[in-house]
């Protein structure tokens, strides 16, 4: 194997590791030692691929995040479907994730924001693009919707988009306080509600 294969391949397996690491624990509760004993490699080599815990961290959400665009994006273009049956799949999926015990599949952006927001500033751009990216990939599917009729909003898509988004991560973590899929199902209601969709 090459060695930058083999060095690709090392840095991915650190990052594949780290999800459910970071997804029970959260950023700080994880040590680099367990993250490295657990991936099976060497604990002198972290430096190798990333020049800081900080580093690592900017480096696992970028990562996270293209797999989760990519996703986003198959969601939003699956055949046979309206644009308002696309979103509506992407919000199940969304509490489907956001409702398992499955910490490889929980959201990061959900898990890390109010975590290392105030601790990481690179960490904290980190989050925010790749939610803008969410966020606009969300604008211009509700935008398709209007356009094919079928849903409707009130003011811009732009602006729904952020509303949604905004309503889905405070269902998150509600959901995490009462464990319960309530939080879920009242955003499914109002996502209804403002993408002009009838009650289900």
């Amino acid at each position: 194997m090459p060695r930058d294969a083999a060095h690709t391949d090392t840095r991915q397996e650190i990052l594949n590791t780290a999800y459910g690491l970071v997804g029970a624990k959260g950023f700080s509760g994880v040590g680099l030692n367990e993250i490295l004993t657990t991936a099976g490699v060497p604990k002198g080599s972290f430096y190798h691929y990333f020049g800081s815990k900080e580093a690592f961290g900017e480096a696992l959400l970028a990562d996270y995040f293209e797999a989760y665009l990519a996703d986003l994006d198959a969601t939003l273009a699956e055949p046979g479907l309206n644009q308002a049956e696309r979103l509506m799949n992407y919000w199940r999926k969304w509490q489907a994730t956001q409702g398992s015990i499955d910490y490889q599949r929980k959201c990061l952006a959900v898990k890390l924001a109010a975590e290392v927001s105030d601790l990481s500033e690179a960490m904290r751009l980190a989050l925010k693009g790749g939610t803008a990216g969410i966020i606009e990939r969300l604008s211009h599917a509700i935008a398709a919707g209007v356009a094919e009729g079928s849903l409707t909003v009130q003011g811009e898509p732009q602006t729904t988009a952020e509303d949604l988004y905004h309503v889905w991560l405070g269902a998150s973590l509600m959901a995490k306080i009462v464990r319960t899929d309530a939080p879920f199902e009242a955003a499914i209601g109002t996502t209804r509600r403002l993408l002009g969709l009838a009650p289900h």
